[in-house]
């Protein structure tokens, strides 16, 4: 039988972390802990208040929902069919219960996620995000981050140009941008797409709103540098049509509700010639672990989540030089995680 226990936790920044769609501190988190015999797997809803799921509604969903119907974590598909039937939406909470349910998988049979999914181990260069701030704090940010290979850039506000002049004056290394949804003409689009090409953009994540479908059209077919979908790529139902709008997908495990779907989408991608990102939201090492092990179906990494706050609960893989080096721990990867020393918050 699978038991499970939760605990409501509240993920601190380092630093004011802004986007074009506001500012925050903190990241309220729900993390779980699931029992099956003597074996133990560790998840997390990672939930920013943009996304619309807060620690009462991710408990409502754990507290009604009936995992005796279950006699082992190898049934996950099912368990993952009846989350979805449960209710509607909530990613971020199912994404915490196939975070632990692949965990416990992992640890039953004796293998890291990554051998589990058939997946080759490597070295996965992640870049390290900068968010919308003065000149002299970004300076401060990009200096800070000397150790990664890609700077992942946030933009869509008033002083794009401002951020990208602070950005080249301290480093000249690719910039991966990320407009979150910030930019509303087309035309204003394009031409700031063709200026960041020249400033060694290396693609533009999410340049305009999810629901310009008209505009996003258009500029995929102008853009001379690759768009990838974030906020308009969900689940693996968005992947069909990605294409239309995009060059490739941002997939995180907070909006595909788990590794199970995030593997399907990363190979629905593959077929359909989608280059992959494989991002995150401000997270614990726990849910960056559980990604890293997707790692090798990417051809960018931006697992960073973990680094920008005070509090993580948990260890896992090491980054060296800006490469996360998977470890061999049976499971996601996490190092002796203590449940108990994790102190929840109300």
């Amino acid at each position: 039988m699978i038991s499970i226990e939760i605990k409501p936790y509240l993920l601190h920044k380092k630093h004011v972390f802004r986007i074009a769609a506001g500012a925050r501190t903190n990241t309220p988190i729900l993390l779980i802990k699931l029992k099956y015999d003597y074996f133990e797997g560790y998840g997390e809803a990672s939930m920013p208040p943009l996304y619309g799921e807060n620690i009462v509604s991710a408990t409502q969903f754990i507290n009604t929902f009936d995992f005796s119907r279950f006699s082992s974590p190898l049934e996950i598909e099912a368990i993952n069919n009846a989350l979805n039937q449960h209710a509607e939406g909530n990613p971020a909470i199912k994404a915490a219960i196939d975070i632990a349910l692949h965990d416990l998988i992992g640890k039953m049979k004796n293998m890291p996620l990554y051998e589990y999914f058939n997946l080759p181990k490597k070295e996965l260069k992640t870049s390290k995000t900068i968010g919308i701030d003065t000149a002299e704090i970004i300076k401060q940010r990009v200096l800070e981050a000397a150790e990664f290979h890609f700077l992942k850039i946030k933009l869509g506000g008033h002083n794009d140009a401002e951020i990208i002049n602070a950005v080249r004056s301290v480093s000249d290394k690719p910039l991966f941008i990320d407009a979150n949804q910030g930019w509303t003409n087309k035309e204003e689009a394009r031409d700031k797409i063709e200026w960041l090409k020249q400033e060694g953009a290396v693609f533009i994540e999410q340049p305009m709103p999810k629901i310009a479908f008209n505009d996003m059209e258009w500029l995929a077919a102008h853009s001379t540098l690759p768009l990838i979908g974030d906020e308009g790529i969900q689940k693996l139902e968005d992947v069909k049509t990605a294409s239309n709008f995009y060059h490739g997908i941002n997939i995180k495990l907070m909006k595909s509700a788990g590794l199970q779907e995030a593997f399907a989408m990363a190979n629905l991608a593959k077929s359909l010639n989608l280059k992959i990102m494989l991002g995150c939201m401000s997270e614990t090492s726990c849910a960056i672990a559980a990604a890293s092990h997707l790692g090798a179906m990417a051809d960018w990494i931006d697992l960073d989540g973990n680094l920008g706050v005070t509090n993580d609960p948990f260890q896992a893989h090491q980054i060296i030089n800006g490469h996360i080096q998977l470890n061999d721990t049976n499971g996601i990867g996490l190092v002796n995680p203590d449940w108990n020393k994790i102190e929840n918050y109300e």
